[in-house]
């Protein structure tokens, strides 16, 4: 799949199937279980549930409830908290995004997780999988209705790249840079790539610093030559953050 970032600069995301969506799930749900297992001994350890003990009554209400929010909840929590990622998707290489490519937040993540329960019809999934299979994006219901996806999680770069990883040491005289010709608007294109640059893989990341730079260096007086990519734009955004 194809999306195109603000910058203006495509980037591919390869879609996840029902295969390794169906391991992650299975993770997930083993862990869950686990949970429910431990809160069943804490809640019902030595109590009896016979004899009409409204006390255990109100310890089974507390249960069932319980159980809903981890089955809700477990996602929700992790996908808004960890980047899209449940133990089970980190486990498997996934991810879940919104469809602009954008990290979920919490109302896209309830509103996946909340219909999960319609995913599940008539039994085992089966109106989930058909979902992922017939969509061109391997959507189930919730991720059509939420409007995200599942896609393969990006791994960084094995070897590092100086001019790619390191900190740059920022000129001294920044104040010699002339910066009036950068607009608000891009400013705000410079600060949303450092921010995100690293969610990107070197090769895009490099390719977006380089559309960037050589874009927005022509409108700045006094640059050494030496400043390029994304020193460049790191410098830029510093120099002309000074003066707004």
């Amino acid at each position: 799949m194809t999306i195109q970032t603000p910058e203006g600069v495509d980037l591919m995301l390869t879609l996840a199937g029902v295969g390794s969506r169906f391991a992650s799930a299975i993770v997930d749900y083993l862990i869950q279980a686990a949970l429910l297992v431990a809160l069943a001994l804490l809640l019902f350890g030595g109590v009896s549930l016979g004899g009409g003990d409204s006390g255990a009554g109100v310890l089974v209400a507390v249960y069932f409830f319980v159980s809903f929010l981890v089955f809700v909840g477990y996602d929700i929590t992790f996908e808004v908290l960890n980047s899209g990622q449940t133990p089970g998707k980190r486990m498997n290489g996934l991810r879940v995004v919104r469809t602009e490519g954008q990290p979920v937040n919490f109302i896209t993540s309830a509103i996946r997780n909340v219909l999960r329960v319609i995913d599940w019809l008539p039994f085992s999934y089966a109106a989930g999988a058909v979902s992922i299979l017939v969509t061109s994006h391997n959507q189930r219901l919730g991720d059509l209705a939420a409007g995200t996806i599942v896609v393969r999680a990006r791994k960084p770069a094995r070897k590092p790249v100086v001019a790619a990883t390191s900190t740059v040491a920022l000129p001294a005289d920044l104040a010699a840079w002339d910066t009036t010709a950068i607009t608000a608007e891009e400013l705000a294109a410079v600060r949303s790539f450092l921010e995100r640059r690293n969610e990107l893989e070197l090769g895009p990341r490099n390719a977006l610093a380089a559309t960037l730079a050589s874009g927005l260096r022509g409108k700045v007086a006094g640059v050494p030559p030496e400043y390029s990519g994304e020193r460049f734009l790191e410098a830029l955004a510093a120099a002309k953050g000074a003066r707004t």
